[in-house]
């Protein structure tokens, strides 16, 4: 975070664009989670304006991503097309392809990037997925954006605590996906 903040600083009266870029950069990439620009815009920005500034990029991040991944995965069947809800967006279409989207965007463990990919591979319009992401970000970003305000906020100990909780469950995480492949 500190990197993305030092690059915010440095950029003068580009920061806004290169926080939007960040955000492009990072959604087109799918597996860098947003928190970190999140925090960074935050801490550079405010409050108010760094949530403003996060949100835009996200929605600008998703329609770059759905508008690249459309022109050029077509044909590409990743793993996680196997995923009921995944598949169901995967197959719908209109008014059932909102819907799709935008609860798929409310829940917290299906990164974006997912959704995405998987929009576009769909029969999903640009302007649906635009609507459906708009509304479907801005609840989960004000979490995120919650979030990251309290772990600024506390102090260095407890952000080491916040960190290694993290890194147990990931590894845990890791380790249980594998042992489930192995059988």
């Amino acid at each position: 975070m500190n990197f993305i903040s030092e690059a915010l600083l440095s950029s003068g009266p580009f920061s806004i664009a290169v926080s939007l870029a960040f955000n492009i950069l990072i959604s087109v990439l799918g597996f860098i989670p947003s928190v970190f620009i999140t925090a960074a815009n935050i801490t550079v920005f405010g409050f108010e304006k760094g949530l403003i500034l996060s949100y835009m990029g996200e929605i600008g991040g998703a329609v770059v991503s759905f508008w690249l991944y459309r022109k050029g995965f077509q044909t590409f069947k990743p793993k996680f097309m196997k995923n009921r809800w995944v598949m169901l967006l995967h197959k719908s279409q209109g008014y059932h392809a909102f819907w799709m989207i935008l609860m798929l965007r409310l829940l917290p463990f299906i990164p974006s990037g997912v959704i995405n990919l998987t929009a576009a591979l769909s029969k999903t319009g640009m302007l649906l997925f635009f609507l459906a992401t708009s509304i479907g970000k801005l609840p989960a970003l004000l979490v995120e954006a919650y979030s990251v305000t309290q772990v600024l906020k506390a102090s260095g100990d407890v952000r080491i605590v916040l960190v290694l909780l993290i890194l147990v469950i990931a590894i845990v995480y890791y380790f249980n996906r594998n042992k489930k492949k192995g059988m």
